[in-house]
C-alpha cells in the first residue's frame, strides 16, 4: 500500500512536495488551507481529491492518512506539527522549523514520545551538488572543515510589505530566520558541531523601500506590518573549534543574488554555489561545485559535474522524507539538528539586539 500523504496548506511550495511525494510513489489524499477558494484551487492545479479548511476535521474524517506536510506562515509550523504529531502522523515541514528553539524542543519532544518521523525540507541538501560533495567529505578527500562561509544574499528580494513574511509576530523575523537554508548546509557539510558562540547584527535600511521587492512572494498588505530586519551578518563559532560566517539578505547592495557555501578543509576546500542572473528567478541562474585541492605541490582546482536541478533539491527532498518512512532510505535531516539550528537563529538576534557575542 502507498504511503497515504495529506497536504496543509495550498502555497507556492505545494507544488514540489506534491510532486516529490508522487515521485517516491504516496498517495495524496487530501489538502487543507483556511481559505475554502484557495484550497480548491490547489487540489485542482495539483489533482487532489479532497479538500479541508480544518486540519482536525481532515484528521478524523481521514484517519488513513500516514504522514502530513505543512506549507504554511512559520508561526504555524509548531501547532500544526504537534497536532499531527499527537495524531500520530509523521511530519515534513517547511523551513524554518520553527520561530524559535523553544517552540523546535517541543516539536522535538513530541515527535519522539510519538515515534513518529519530523523532518524539514532543508531542500539543499538534496541538491546533486551536495550529494556529491557529502560523498568527497565521507570518503575522506576534504578531511575535516575548519571555516565555512554561508551567503544567501538578495539585492532585491523583499518578498512583500506588510504580509506574514514581514511581520515578525507571524514569521520569527526577516531573512536571518526566512533565508537559513545556506547556515543549515554549512553545518551539515561541517557535520553539525555543537554551537559554542554567536556573534551578529541585523540592518533594516530597505526594509520599508518598495523598489527592493523582488519578482515573487506575496501580494503586499497597506495595513500590515513591516518589523523584520533587510540584512544579517554574524559569526559563529563551535565547540569543535570550527568557526563559520554567514550573510543573508532580501535587500542590500549586493551585486545580485547569491545562494552559497564555501568552505576550508584541512586537505581540501569547497564550493557549493548559485548566481541569480535577476533576483528570485531561478530559470536565470548558473550553478557550480567545485573542489580546491593541492597535488604534487601545486594548486588544482576541480569543477564537479553534476545533472542541473533548477528546483534546488525542492523536489528530492520531498522524495527523501517519503522514503525515510518507509525505510529505504536515511532522513537528509533530523530534529536534533534543526534545534541546533534554531538556536544559532535565536541567539543571532539576541546577539543582534544586545550588541555582544551569545553564548549557546
Amino acid at each position: 500500500m502507498p504511503t497515504k500523504i495529506a497536504i496543509i496548506g495550498a502555497g507556492g511550495m505545494a507544488a514540489y512536495h506534491a510532486t516529490g511525494f508522487r515521485n517516491a510513489g504516496a498517495e495524496i489524499v487530501a489538502l487543507a488551507d483556511v481559505n475554502p477558494q484557495a484550497a480548491e484551487a490547489a487540489a485542482a492545479k495539483h489533482n487532489i481529491p479532497l479538500t479541508f479548511t480544518d486540519v482536525a476535521e481532515m484528521l478524523r474524517a481521514l484517519p488513513e492518512i500516514d504522514a502530513v506536510s505543512v506549507i504554511v506562515p512559520n508561526k504555524f509550523h509548531a501547532p500544526l506539527a504537534l497536532q499531527a504529531l499527537k495524531a500520530g502522523k509523521h511530519v515534513f515541514c517547511e523551513k524554518p522549523p520553527a520561530m524559535n528553539a523553544r517552540e523546535m524542543a517541543q516539536m522535538k519532544a513530541t515527535a519522539e514520545k510519538a515515534k513518529r518521523t519530523l523532518m524539514f525540507n532543508f531542500n539543499n541538501r538534496a541538491r546533486p551538488e551536495s550529494y556529491a560533495m557529502m560523498d568527497y567529505l565521507q570518503q575522506g578527500v576534504i578531511g575535516r572543515i575548519n571555516s565555512c562561509q554561508a551567503k544567501w544574499i538578495r539585492r532585491t528580494g523583499i518578498p512583500g510589505f506588510g504580509g506574514w513574511f514581514t511581520t515578525k509576530a507571524m514569521s520569527g523575523g526577516g531573512p536571518l530566520i526566512d533565508l537559513l537554508h545556506m547556515i543549515d548546509l554549512g553545518l551539515y557539510f561541517m557535520g553539525y558541531p555543537e554551537p559554542a558562540h554567536v556573534l551578529a547584527q541585523t540592518f533594516d535600511d530597505h526594509i520599508k523601500d518598495k523598489t527592493f521587492k523582488g519578482p515573487w512572494g506575496i501580494p503586499d498588505q497597506a495595513k500590515g506590518a513591516t518589523d523584520v530586519e533587510s540584512a544579517a551578518h554574524g559569526f559563529v563559532t563551535f565547540k569543535t573549534g570550527q568557526t563559520m560566517s554567514f550573510q543573508v539578505s532580501w535587500a542590500e547592495m549586493n551585486k545580485r543574488e547569491e545562494v552559497s557555501v564555501t568552505f576550508q578543509g584541512t586537505k581540501a576546500g569547497g564550493l557549493v554555489q548559485r548566481l541569480f542572473g535577476i533576483d528570485g528567478l531561478d530559470g536565470t541562474a548558473i550553478d557550480a561545485c567545485e573542489l580546491y585541492t593541492h597535488e604534487h605541490g601545486r594548486p588544482v582546482n576541480r569543477a564537479i559535474a553534476v545533472t542541473p536541478d533548477q528546483p534546488m533539491g525542492r523536489v528530492r527532498s520531498a522524495m527523501n522524507f517519503i522514503r525515510t518512512i518507509e525505510g529505504t532510505e536515511k532522513p537528509l535531516n533530523t530534529p536534533d539538528q534543526a534545534l541546533s539550528l534554531m538556536k544559532i537563529i535565536d541567539g543571532a538576534y539576541k546577539s543582534a539586539a544586545t550588541g555582544k557575542p551569545v553564548a549557546l
